[in-house]
């Protein structure tokens, strides 16, 4: 038994599926703020937990005026001495 489809139905399905398409659409432009502020907030919250981790190490404030060194430099007697071949090079006219 073979069934064709009826143009009613199609019809009706057309219809079904335009106004899902027309109703997403509609709260989509009535959502997507709230959907902004919420995804905004969130990234404010994370970028700011993320600044607070780094702000809490300098948490030891110190006296304006005073110096501290964290970390001595190497000796600047290591440097490298064989730099490469030198080209000596004349200028063509």
């Amino acid at each position: 038994m073979l069934q064709y489809a009826s143009l009613t139905g199609f019809l009706r399905t057309i219809l079904i599926i335009l106004l899902v398409w027309y109703g997403i659409k509609i709260l989509s432009r009535i959502f997507a703020p709230y959907l902004m502020r919420y995804v905004a907030k969130k990234a404010e919250q994370k970028f700011g937990g993320q600044f607070d981790q780094y702000q809490q190490p300098q948490s030891k404030k110190k006296k304006e005026g005073e110096i501290s060194i964290d970390k001595m430099p190497k000796d600047s007697k290591t440097s490298n001495k064989k730099v490469g071949e030198y080209v000596d090079y004349e200028e063509i006219d």
